[in-house]
């Protein structure tokens, strides 16, 4: 592992560590998981890892391979620790092992994929999966966790150090499951792969608009999921879905329809629009099925139908329905049937919380030349919303209403 010159910037080494702490993370965690059988370990040695190279790449150089360079860190860290913890290593693996830990014959044994399926065991807890893969798997700090899950960080490590624990006690396997075991395994890992990427795709908090490092790691994730049930409905779905809604990553700063879809990823809309046809070939089309099917429609070059959309709100609220489907909904037979038509459906749902709702509300009142009701709507959603970049575009569209708004009273 070669470096470059001592006399690389501070700025190149800045910028290395957080493309490795992006692209390596999960890599390194999962190889000294399956070194140590112990995620708690695992985790602290990776973190190490990191902060060793805080100290020596500006000294050193850069390594060629700074990925491996971390990982051999790691590892070298976890066998002095397990060194000294002869005790522990007579219980060792607390992460149980069905497989050889060399066996690298083919990329169904990525460490990362053994690390997914861990986390998202159904012996956990939702929270616990969804904890567990933001901080194992994609390196989430313990702090953005515990807000995207709503709870304190003292509150998110002690959730996350039990779950680590029932993982250890219950000698969950670090493996991928087995072909028997696939059809009941995959839907929580889909569900938790969707939440990452929601997350990610409209941060609950931050100044960022989408964190791309979150988008970026579901997809890789989920991509390699398909590769492993390549004709699974919901994974299939699931990938064409995230393309299809990350293709207009560039154009989050302005609502669909002024969009310019110019500026849309064309490789991710081709990619996700071929797994939509053949997504929907198969009878019994589930949740990411037909959200992936809407997204395929609003990408359409001509514009959206919005009709088709509403239809397909409708088959999704037959077989997954909820309040934000339902608001959801409204939006579509607002573009269809007119602004009234929606806010007749918005009205009523118990959403008085969610900062959406009186997004649209907003937005819908704007559009009946009801400045003075849409911007009490928009102050309703201002006080709720946590995402700066989110504020400031609710801002925005407040601050365009006419004259006859009032003004914006002080944020609750």
């Amino acid at each position: 592992m070669d470096a470059v010159p001592p006399s690389s910037a501070a700025d190149d080494v800045d910028t290395t560590l957080t493309r490795a702490h992006r692209a390596e993370w999960a890599a390194v965690v999962a190889s000294t998981a399956r070194l140590t059988g112990d995620l708690d370990l695992a985790e602290e040695c990776t973190q190490e890892a990191f902060a060793r190279a805080v100290e020596v790449w500006p000294a050193r150089g850069i390594p060629d391979r700074p990925g491996a360079w971390l990982t051999t860190v790691a590892a070298n860290r976890a066998r002095d620790e397990l060194r000294r913890r002869t005790a522990l290593r007579r219980r060792l693996p607390l992460l149980v092992r069905e497989d050889p830990p060399d066996d690298d014959a083919s990329w169904l044994a990525d460490d990362r994929l053994r690390l997914v399926f861990t986390c998202c065991h159904p012996a956990l807890s939702r929270e616990a999966q969804v904890g567990l893969t933001m901080r194992l798997v994609c390196g989430v700090p313990a702090g953005d966790v515990a807000a995207v899950l709503l709870v304190s960080e003292p509150a998110m490590a002690a959730r996350l150090t039990r779950a680590k624990r029932k993982i250890a006690v219950a000698r969950i396997p670090f493996r991928v499951p087995d072909a028997a075991e696939l059809p009941e395994r995959i839907d929580v890992v889909c569900d938790v792969l969707y939440l990452v990427f929601t997350v990610g795709h409209a941060p609950p908090s931050g100044e960022a608009p989408v964190r791309a490092e979150l988008v970026d790691e579901a997809i890789a994730l989920t991509r390699m999921v398909h590769g492993l049930l390549p004709r699974s409905r919901a994974v299939t779905g699931l990938l064409a879905l995230m393309l299809l809604t990350d293709a207009r990553r560039g154009t989050r700063d302005a609502l669909l329809p002024d969009q310019d879809r110019s500026r849309w990823d064309q490789g991710e809309l081709d990619e996700g629009r071929e797994l939509v046809r053949r997504c929907l070939r198969r009878d019994h089309l589930g949740p990411y099925q037909l959200q992936a099917a809407m997204q395929a429609v609003h990408s359409e070059p001509a514009g959206t139908d919005w009709r088709q959309i509403v239809i397909l709100y409708d088959q999704l609220m037959s077989i997954a329905p909820s309040p934000v489907v339902e608001l959801n909904r409204a939006v579509a037979v607002a573009e269809l049937e007119g602004p009234a038509a929606g806010l007749a459906l918005v009205d009523g749902l118990p959403l008085e919380r969610f900062y959406l709702f009186h997004a649209v509300r907003a937005d819908l009142l704007k559009r009946l030349d009801r400045p003075s009701d849409a911007a009490a709507a928009y102050d309703e959603a201002l006080a709720l919303t946590p995402n700066d970049a989110e504020r400031a575009f609710l801002q925005r569209s407040r601050d365009a209403l006419s004259p006859g708004a009032p003004p914006a009273p002080p944020a609750r």
